[in-house]
């Protein structure tokens, strides 16, 4: 397929700037891939979809506040980073992003309130850099003043300020390992509630981890898909996650249902050859876009996509690319909310 397959018009899309409370107030659409039928319901009544023996995959990993405004030594002059990843726990090394990039340049210090001192120790590409942080307590210390000073690095088509309370809410119920600049956001619809209500029913949980990079908004920009790379991202799979997983793989009677594309991309990353998903650490830059054969996932759980995006692709690919361009429009015509803040869709 090419990249022009996955355009449609935005001008009629409702992209909301703040999330709806309560978070499963949300809209649902659920879309029956075999029968190609939609049913619209509310996200609190997403447990009905569930059944006993079930098991509900979803990401783990927690956004940071990962955007810094500082100043630059001597000339006092107003500077902005933005924290990427951590290189090198152990040194305080950070892989960043900076503006304005032609006035910061190796050797030049940073300074961000009244505690933290960062140097620029080299340059990545025109707008990357490698700064050390002139830290020497603890890095939970250091995590600790990026949380109190950092504002959360909300998506660029969010065209509003970062709030405080935006770091409790661009985030999911089950953010827990710290290292993410986006949010898995289908998995920010849960409530605790809910969760105890798909325990209850029996519906299994297994966790993973995939720190979603800022690479997740960067646009496609060949035509032949084929030519496209992902930027790699970090994901865990646990021995007791991979357990739960392949269990009820091999039910062969109850389904496992994965929250969101990074969760998606973490399982479909590690599969072995008879169709099961491996306990694994490391780096994925897995890209999946129609066709592509599922291994793992067999209901998916996801928002509603940017055109032309890696996400929209994915989800083109599990629920059929002529299928989900006619849920699109009929989100469209029903007012459904788009992006990281709207409604969602679970996909059987």
């Amino acid at each position: 397929m090419k990249l022009t397959d996955f355009r449609y018009e935005l001008e009629k899309i409702d992209v909301p700037s703040h999330p709806v409370e309560p978070r499963d107030a949300a809209k649902l659409m659920v879309l029956d891939r075999k029968n190609k039928t939609i049913t619209h319901e509310k996200f609190s009544d997403i447990h009905k979809y569930f059944g006993k023996g079930d098991c509900l995959v979803y990401n783990n990993t927690k956004v940071f506040p990962a955007r810094l405004k500082g100043k630059k030594e001597k000339t006092e002059a107003s500077i902005e980073v933005f924290l990427l990843r951590e290189l090198q726990p152990e040194n305080k090394l950070w892989d960043v992003l900076v503006e304005p990039a032609r006035k910061i340049r190796i050797g030049n210090k940073l300074y961000f309130g009244d505690e933290l001192v960062a140097e620029v120790v080299d340059n990545t590409t025109s707008r990357g850099r490698t700064i050390r942080f002139l830290f020497e307590d603890s890095n939970e210390k250091l995590y600790k003043i990026l949380d109190e000073i950092g504002e959360m690095p909300l998506p660029p088509y969010i065209e509003r300020k970062p709030e405080e309370k935006d770091k409790e809410r661009y985030q999911t119920i089950f953010a827990k390992e710290r290292g993410a600049v986006a949010a898995p956001t289908a998995g920010m619809h849960f409530t605790p509630e809910l969760i105890n209500k798909l325990k209850d029913q029996g519906v299994r949980m297994a966790p993973v981890t995939l720190h979603i990079g800022w690479g997740t908004f960067r646009q496609v920009e060949v035509e032949d898909l084929t030519k496209h790379r992902m930027d790699s991202e970090n994901y865990y799979i646990s021995e007791e996650s991979s357990q739960i997983i392949n269990e009820v793989l091999d039910s062969k009677k109850n389904k496992v249902v994965t929250c969101g594309i990074s969760s998606v991309r973490a399982v479909e990353t590690s599969t072995t050859a008879s169709g099961h998903v491996k306990p694994a650490m490391g780096w994925t830059d897995k890209f999946i876009y129609p066709p592509y054969d599922f291994k793992i996932t067999e209901g998916l759980i996801t928002n509603f996509h940017r055109p032309e995006s890696t996400m929209l692709m994915l989800a083109a690919a599990f629920a059929d690319f002529d299928f989900l361009m006619e849920v699109y429009k009929e989100a469209i015509d029903k007012k459904y909310r788009f992006f990281s803040f709207g409604d969602a869709m679970l996909i059987l």
